[in-house]
Parts: C-alpha cells; sequence; structure tokens
C-alpha cells in the first residue's frame, strides 16, 4: 500500500488572495493611492520587522496588544534584538518621522502596508492590510476634518454609500483622568476599559470625585448627539470642571466643521478601542455593522519616542473588509484584446518580437505554453518558419488571414 501524500496547508489565521480578489485589492489599494496623492500627501514604506522596544518603550501599545505581538530574537552574532512583525501601521511611520524627517516640519504621508496580531484559535485573521494616512507638524481642527475628509473621499471613490462616521475624543476621558490622582499605569488601565465600551469601571473610581464620575458617566452617555449637546454638556460643566474647556471647545468646533460637510456623524465617547496613544479626537467609519476604518489625533506619540513635542493625527483604512464591500471595477474604457501566439520553434525569435510590437500598441499578448483556452482570446497567431509567415485568426469574426510580415499582422489589426 502506498504511502498518502501530506497536503500542505497554509498558516492558519492567514490567507490566499486568488487573481479576483487580488483584482479587488489593487482596486482599492489605487483608488486609495490616487486620493491621497491628490489631497497632496506622499507614500511611504516601512519595513515589515522593527524592535520591540518601539513599542513597549513608549507604551503606545497595552499590555493585551504587546500580549499578540509576533516576537523573537534576530540573532547578531553572540546576542541579538527582539523584533516583532509589526503590529501597527502608524507608529513604525512617526519613526521614519523622527529618523530622516523632523526637520522639515509638516510632513503628508500615506502608506499601503500589512500588520500582523496574534490570534489564539488561528480562526480570525492574523494579517491585516491597511491603507493609511499620517499628517504630522499640526495640530488645528482643520487639521482633523481633513483626515476625516480624505477618508471618506476615498470610500466614496470606490462607489461605497450609507457611511457612518463615529466621533468620540480621548482627551475629554483623559482629562478627567488625569484629576483622580491615579498612577501612569491605572490611569492607562482604566482609559482603555472605558474606549473599550466597559463603562463599569466607573463604579469602583474614587467615591471622593463624584463630580468627576458625574461627567464622565454623561460623557460616555452620549450617543447620537450633536455638536449642539457638547455645547450643552460645556456649559453644565464648565464651572465645575474647568480642565475639560479646552478638549470640549477643540471636540465642538470639529463636530461643527463635520456637520457644516454635511457628513452623516455620531457622537460616542466610548468607541476609541484599539486607540491607546491617541490624545484627541478619534472616528471610527461604518457601513452597516462593519467597521471599515478609523482614526484621529496621536499629539503625544512622537515626543514618547524620543523627539521633540510634535502634532500629528492620522486614519487607516482596512483593506480586507473593504474587499468584501466593494463591486469589481466596470471600466469606462474597453478591455484590452487578447491574443494568443503560437510560434514554431525555429523562428522563436521572431515570436517574441512580434508579440513585443503587439504588447506596445495595447494588446494583451500570450504566447502559446500549453494548455490555454482558445476561447479565452480574440486572435490567436499563428508564426510559422514556411509561408504563409503569420496566420491571424479572428475568434469573434471568424476571419482568418494569412500575411507574411510583422507590418501586416498590425495592419490587419488596423495599428500599423
Amino acid at each position: 500500500m502506498k504511502g498518502s501524500v501530506m497536503r500542505v496547508k497554509r498558516c492558519k489565521g492567514f490567507r490566499d488572495l486568488a487573481p479576483e480578489e487580488m483584482s479587488k485589492f489593487r482596486q482599492i489599494e489605487i483608488a486609495f493611492r490616487d486620493c491621497c496623492l491628490r489631497w497632496g500627501y506622499r507614500e511611504v514604506r516601512t519595513p515589515t520587522l522593527e524592535y520591540l522596544y518601539l513599542f513597549t518603550a513608549t507604551g503606545t501599545l497595552t499590555p493585551g496588544r504587546l500580549n499578540r505581538v509576533y516576537s523573537f530574537l534576530d540573532w547578531d552574532g553572540w546576542s541579538g534584538e527582539r523584533v516583532v512583525l509589526r503590529p501597527d501601521g502608524t507608529i513604525p511611520v512617526a519613526r521614519l518621522y523622527i529618523d530622516s524627517m523632523a526637520e522639515q516640519g509638516l510632513a503628508k504621508l500615506f502608506y499601503v502596508t500589512n500588520v500582523f496580531a496574534f490570534e489564539e484559535t488561528g480562526q480570525e485573521s492574523r494579517e491585516g492590510w491597511q491603507g493609511g494616512a499620517e499628517l504630522i507638524g499640526v495640530n488645528s481642527a482643520i487639521a482633523d476634518v481633513e483626515l476625516l475628509a480624505l477618508a471618506l473621499d476615498v470610500l466614496q471613490s470606490l462607489g461605497l454609500e450609507d457611511i457612518k462616521v463615529r466621533l468620540s475624543h480621548a482627551g475629554l476621558v483623559r482629562a478627567i483622568l488625569a484629576e483622580l490622582e491615579l498612577g501612569p499605569g491605572e490611569q492607562m488601565r482604566i482609559f482603555d476599559q472605558l474606549l473599550d465600551g466597559d463603562t463599569e469601571v466607573l463604579s469602583r473610581l474614587k467615591p471622593d470625585k463624584p463630580e468627576l464620575v458625574e461627567a464622565l458617566t454623561v460623557l460616555l452617555g452620549m450617543k447620537g448627539k450633536p455638536s449642539g449637546f457638547l455645547k450643552n454638556v460645556k456649559a453644565l460643566f464648565s464651572q465645575k470642571l474647568p480642565e475639560l474647556e479646552s478638549p470640549l471647545d477643540n471636540f465642538i468646533a470639529i463636530t461643527d466643521l463635520v456637520q457644516a460637510l454635511g457628513y452623516d456623524c455620531q457622537i460616542d465617547l466610548a468607541s476609541g478601542k484599539g486607540f491607546e496613544y491617541y490624545t484627541g479626537v478619534i472616528f471610527h467609519l461604518f457601513i452597516g455593522e462593519e467597521n471599515i476604518g478609523g482614526g484621529g489625533r496621536y499629539d503625544a506619540l512622537i515626543s514618547l519616542m524620543g523627539e521633540k513635542d510634535t502634532p500629528a493625527a492620522g486614519f487607516a483604512l482596512y483593506l480586507d473588509r473593504l474587499m468584501k464591500l466593494v463591486k469589481p471595477e466596470a471600466s469606462a474604457e474597453p478591455m484590452p484584446k487578447r491574443i494568443l501566439v503560437r510560434v514554431a520553434p525555429e523562428v522563436m525569435k521572431e515570436g517574441f518580437s512580434i508579440a513585443s510590437h503587439l504588447r506596445e500598441v495595447g494588446y494583451v499578448t500570450e504566447l502559446a505554453l500549453g494548455g490555454e483556452e482558445a476561447a479565452s482570446y480574440d486572435f490567436i497567431l499563428e508564426v510559422q518558419s514556411k509561408p504563409p509567415r503569420f496566420v491571424l485568426s479572428d475568434k469573434v469574426g471568424g476571419k482568418k488571414s494569412r500575411v507574411e510580415s510583422i507590418a501586416g499582422v498590425l495592419d490587419l489589426l488596423g495599428c500599423g
């Protein structure tokens, strides 16, 4: 009895992209790239491997996220640094900015990259693709809204509709937590829990600060309210909690501008999951229940990484999720005609030459290698060593023509 052959499987939590899926991926990538370039952003690319301390020394990722990174030792002789498959797209771009762009001040950058996160069961994705944009060196409501408008421009260029914007503001939560006299670690832990939607943590806060707990309860309960509601909140708390005035003014300015531009937005303060290092406005983008992207302001990140205080904001669109929503692109231009070139062995050089000519004039041209389906081509061109040198079969019109030169073939195709 012959032994069975083991079937090779792909790694759990990872996926292949077949040609049809790859076509959608490129459609999204091209739309994202074209929009970013039109808005004045420049493309960058960062390494797949980064040092682990880039994500730990700054305290930018929560322990929960750090427990999910792919890390290993990158040996260098007898010693080595621990490296990770990047778990985040923004932090490496911030490192790039510090390394080579900090002197220029304002930087408008974009990228398409993959990020990695370990998932224990392997049933969920361990690799995701993002299209991200970062606006570094300026802090204003206009800059924040520009990023949101750019993200929506990309989505609309893909023909997507009914996009919902959910707005939050990390600065409001941080301002209140700063008054609770907690240690930095405890503040971060509570901050993460609140942005994850765990409002029960409020019951465990200091009872001698009832006004702070009341403010947090009101703010976290805001859902679906326009910026007018934020103004009412400001009037309610400005006397008792003056530290809220600045982040509230910023949030009001942003929501006023978002609404003036006609975008459909909701306020939901407890919707900042995955945005640990953010300091200001946070936005999430939804189509139905699908979260397709998000971003916001992270003014402390670059200074945490050792550079001078530098304001920054950005966003990422999740390409994997968008691939399920976009429809295959319907090109306004006709698809190029396809030609299969069958070449006799003794005139192979001439076969390659005419195939090159045909590609130059716009035809999709393949050399016959065996196994092709003739029905999938518009023309079949036979290149022979004896007259007639070239036989062109029109698969659509059913006509067969014979000529003696490459120029004759191009004349037959109407591009001579």
